[in-house]
């Protein structure tokens, strides 16, 4: 008969514990390893009974980790949540600030990668949907992950504006959402969300937003 796999806990920030042996000092470096643990741990949970299914005790479990531990990073269940939660978006690469038209299509050649995953898209529409039982963690989680996204993207839109590159009346909320509309749009396929696919998007979405030739 096959034993049963054991799995061995993550001895972080435990008493003694250290990499480089007993005793160590205050203000060690976090373990990146029990932080993903812990994070992957909590977003498991939620996947299989949304946020009612998370808690400090069952994540320290799945994790192999104890208690104090994710106290000591996370006051509490929703703070983890909420950052166990922001990995569901990719981090938005930073403006190179020369062409709107190439950091629009960075932008989304990241939303396009994150579509085409089937698990992140999995957990993001269980989120929608466990939002409207607990409008106060997707009220932090727009404030936290999403709105920022917006505004980065939005910084571009009115940087176009200024440098001629965009009509310069140009409707900025209407704009970003046609953009992301296009990726975030249900029903698609995931193999649609290719690199190619994001710079159709922009491409197609720059014709209406570009300014318009002078009169002859």
């Amino acid at each position: 008969m096959r034993e049963a796999e054991v799995v061995l806990p993550i001895q972080d920030d435990e008493p003694g514990a250290s990499e480089h042996g007993p005793g160590r000092k205050p203000g060690r470096p976090r373990s990146e390893r029990a932080e993903r643990a812990i994070l992957e741990a909590a977003l498991e949970l939620f996947t299989e009974a949304g946020v009612a299914g998370v808690c400090i005790e069952a994540v320290a479990a799945r994790a192999g980790v104890g208690k104090a531990t994710i106290y000591r990073r996370w006051p509490g269940k929703e703070d983890l949540l909420l950052d166990a939660l922001s990995s569901l978006k990719s981090p938005m690469p930073e403006p190179a600030g020369e062409s709107v038209r190439d950091d629009l299509v960075a932008m989304l050649k990241v939303m396009c990668q994150d579509a085409s995953d089937p698990t992140r898209m999995r957990r993001y529409t269980l989120l929608l949907g466990e939002g409207k039982k607990y409008p106060k963690v997707m009220e932090r989680y727009k404030a936290t992950v999403v709105q920022p996204r917006r505004e980065l993207m939005r910084s571009v839109l009115r940087r176009g504006m200024a440098s001629g590159e965009l009509r310069p009346d140009l409707d900025v909320e209407v704009a970003m959402f046609m953009l992301t509309g296009a990726i975030m749009a249900p029903g698609r396929e995931h193999e649609t969300f290719t690199p190619e696919y994001a710079e159709r998007v922009v491409n197609e979405s720059l014709l209406g937003l570009a300014p318009c030739p002078p009169a002859s």
